[in-house]
């Protein structure tokens, strides 16, 4: 009797080691060295599934303030699902160890990590540091998630940027489930723009502040994630999974200015939808003898804002978002909240039906 063999899946190495199908560990990507001779290393946990499938990774802290990421990714690890993963999925939650260290959004030298993509093994800090990303993490891929958080003091709306002119990414990016998508310009430097010119579909989730964890940020974050990878089949379906409604996208967006110097006074919350001319608030000196209204130049939803009320002229303040029908999307956000908070899973909580 002729039996049938089966081809055994085989194995990768990342960062000098190998993981085996059916095989999770946690590895450490050689960097530099500081000054003091410490050596710095990318750490990463890779799971390589028994099975095949699309190849993702999922990334943080590429600046290194931008914490929700990491986050999201720890809980993202202990989901048990994740043990019976097809393909396979790298990790790697602190991209920017050194400013991560430092509680600073850049480098050493200043240099801005996600403009020194696809980088060079013999430049600067920050091309060195981005070239070993794209060649241990990006370079077999099938599929990216990049996780941000607004800059120091300024905080996002839960949000998903993206290139939906490639059919692909626009899938997925509905699959997220977050109500607001925003189709992003590629910058010049970006990670997304070298992971994009190698014809892999990628995500960046911005959501939160710098500096800060969000409850509801991280959830959502964390539930996108899971609900991409479910529809790359990646992971099993969860048990009762709920059908998000379909997101608003936006093709525009721009920045309120701070007309004036002084100290901001407002009461606009992420999520508001204001219309063209609205009073978003005032910028009044200190000792309050003049004010000056800010007025919204346009129509839509408050998807960025600066959470520092001391402001020089030129500032920007408030990020919004055009669309065809900001009611809904501010009714869509409310149930979004909601739903965030009963999730168990997204919230460190996961659980499993087997």
């Amino acid at each position: 009797m002729n039996s049938v063999r089966k081809t055994k899946r085989p194995s990768i190495s990342i960062g000098g080691v190998e993981i085996a199908a059916g095989e999770r560990k946690s590895v450490r990507i050689p960097v530099a060295r500081r000054y003091t001779q410490a050596e710095i290393f990318l750490p990463a946990h890779v799971v390589h599934g028994k099975r095949p499938g699309p190849r993702l990774f999922v990334s943080a802290a590429i600046h290194g303030d931008e914490i929700n990421g990491v986050e999201i990714i720890r809980r993202l690890l202990r989901i048990p699902s994740i043990n019976r993963l097809r393909g396979t999925l790298v990790a790697v939650p602190i991209v920017n160890v050194y400013g991560f260290l430092s509680h600073t959004r850049y480098l050493p030298d200043r240099r801005d990590l996600n403009r020194s993509f696809p980088g060079s093994p013999t430049g600067s800090l920050a091309a060195r540091l981005a070239h070993q990303f794209m060649e241990e993490v990006v370079k077999d891929a099938t599929h990216g998630i990049d996780l941000h958080t607004g800059a120091a003091n300024r905080s996002n709306l839960p949000q998903i940027r993206a290139c939906l002119d490639d059919p692909e990414t626009a899938a997925l990016a509905q699959t997220f489930g977050v109500p607001v998508v925003l189709n992003a310009n590629i910058r010049d430097g970006s990670l997304r723009q070298s992971v994009f010119e190698k014809g892999v579909p990628m995500l960046v989730y911005e959501a939160g502040e710098a500096l800060r964890f969000d409850e509801s940020s991280i959830r959502g974050g964390l539930r996108g994630v899971l609900a991409v990878m479910r529809s790359l089949e990646m992971l099993p379906k969860a048990g009762r999974d709920k059908t998000n409604a379909d997101p608003f996208v936006a093709r525009s967006s721009a920045w309120v200015r701070a007309p004036d110097s002084g100290i901001l006074q407002t009461t606009l919350a992420l999520g508001a939808r204001v219309k063209e001319g609205d009073s978003l608030g005032f910028v009044s000196d200190p000792l309050g003898d003049e004010e000056v209204e800010v007025k919204s130049g346009v129509s839509g939803i408050v998807i960025g804002k600066s959470q520092l009320p001391l402001v020089n002229e030129g500032d920007a303040i408030f990020h919004i978002a055009s669309f065809k029908q900001p009611g809904r999307v501010a009714e869509q956000l409310e149930g979004f909240e909601a739903d965030l908070a009963d999730d168990d899973e997204a919230g460190g909580f996961p659980e499993d039906s087997e």
